[in-house]
């Protein structure tokens, strides 16, 4: 066939049906300007990481025929109707699924000889990525394309100053086995630590623990553990910026929640300082109470540290 006849084969179609095309072109692209927007402020770029669903915007492209390129919004049925071809069944497939399957319907109704085609998923509009847990901003985030963990962190705001290293990936396709994957502030994340992330997943970002040091320290509050979930005494008096002059180092205790109750564990902070007795390392929601000389008489169980531990300020440790 000479190149003049291919010519016309490709585009031998009624005039009315292209100007129906260019018409329901325009239209789709009109609707899906307000989401296309929305994606481009929040720097999520499009993919095709999912299957197609009830909803999604699908950008369809024809090499060198433009007249037949566009986007397709997917029905409450999961169909899309294509220019000349009518109404396809998308919905459950894969973007490279789909431009083969165009492809194939494009050559066997005769309209294109050997078509390039190419599909996008645009938008997916019903699977967003919930994003819960220790970050600034938990909520349900549209998914566009594939991309990692720390991109949905990153969108939900950053972590919080309580947030922990361990984040709980569930994933929609096997919600009984989640991923459990540990980070870290100290340095890059790895392909290990920042797994992909797809429509319908969620994250959950744990909160870390917490050592409250009260009495006479420069500065009481509560200090996060550090991303192992380790803190000895000497690190939380170090985070507490030492003990002041008047305390009473010999009579430091710590006070831990057991399934029992309250339990006072007596440390001698003194002996610690010294390198004369060990460095025991603390427990989430352990009291480390530094006592005064003066306050012995009146800070004399552990009752009356309770509601001092409570207000203590919380420090985010750099």
């Amino acid at each position: 066939m000479t190149q003049l006849n291919i010519h016309y084969r490709r585009f031998a179609v009624p005039f009315f049906l292209l100007i129906l095309l260019a018409t329901t072109s325009t239209a789709q692209e009109k609707s899906a300007a307000g989401s296309s927007m929305g994606s481009s402020s929040t720097g999520f770029g499009s993919g095709a990481a999912g299957p197609i669903g009830a909803g999604d915007l699908v950008e369809m492209s024809v090499f060198d025929t433009p007249e037949l390129s566009g986007k397709l919004r997917v029905s409450n049925t999961g169909d899309v109707i294509l220019p000349l071809v009518g109404s396809i069944h998308v919905a459950g497939m894969k973007a490279g699924d789909v431009q083969n399957l165009i492809r194939q319907k494009f050559m066997d109704g005769g309209f294109l000889k050997d078509p390039q085609v190419t599909v996008f998923v645009a938008e997916y509009a019903t699977q967003g990525v919930s994003v819960l847990g220790e970050v600034k901003a938990p909520g349900i985030y549209p998914a566009f394309g594939a991309h990692n963990l720390m991109d949905y962190i990153s969108l939900a705001g950053g972590l919080t100053p309580l947030a922990g290293t361990n984040i709980t990936v569930t994933r929609v396709a096997h919600p009984d086995d989640p991923e459990h994957v540990k980070i870290s502030a100290s340095s890059a994340p790895k392909p290990l630590n920042n797994p992909g992330v797809l429509p319908g997943d969620s994250i959950f970002v744990e909160k870390t623990g917490l050592v409250y040091v009260i009495g006479e320290v420069a500065r009481p509050g509560g200090f996060p553990m550090d991303h192992d979930d380790h803190l000895t005494i000497l690190q939380a008096i170090a985070l507490a910026q030492g003990t002041t002059y008047t305390a009473a180092k010999g009579s430091t205790k710590i006070i831990r929640t057991t399934p029992q109750g309250h339990e006072e564990i007596p440390v001698d902070l003194k002996k610690i300082l010294a390198s004369k007795a060990t460095d025991a390392p603390l427990q989430d929601n352990d009291i480390l109470f530094v006592p005064s000389s003066a306050a012995k008489a009146t800070l004399k169980n552990m009752e009356t540290l309770l509601p001092v531990a409570a207000s203590a300020t919380i420090y985010r440790v750099p």
